[in-house]
């Protein structure tokens, strides 16, 4: 499936539904009435559309996740650095860090992860 990138809205409704799934579509209304301050109506227009960019499914009024947090993650991750820091994971590594240190088991911890993904 092509990534479709979500709004804001969008991305806290599923983190409900992440959190709550498989949920029943008529507690799912009332999860997101308490969180997000949504009426019945958002909450299944919501569920409509993101069921039809392929996010969850909804059957026999049960929403379930078709893709999971860490991939969503993985993609704005992606399309961030890629829109913002022209794919550069330096330049973005370095405005986030925006001249603060890190501590040691994080450096650790970061090198680990670049020796892991270090192509050859």
């Amino acid at each position: 499936m092509e990534y479709v990138k979500l709004c804001d809205s969008d991305y806290r409704f599923m983190c409900v539904v992440w959190e709550h799934a498989p949920v029943n579509s008529g507690e799912l209304v009332k999860l997101c009435q308490e969180q997000l301050g949504w009426k019945k109506s958002t909450t299944y227009t919501v569920v409509r559309k993101m069921c039809e960019k392929g996010y969850i499914a909804n059957e026999d009024a049960t929403v379930s996740v078709l893709i999971p947090k860490e991939q969503v993650q993985a993609e704005e991750s992606r399309y961030f650095v890629d829109r913002t820091f022209d794919g550069s994971l330096p330049g973005f590594i370095t405005a986030f860090l925006g001249g603060k240190k890190i501590s040691k088991k994080e450096a650790k911890l970061l090198k680990k992860m670049i020796d892991e993904h270090k192509e050859g």
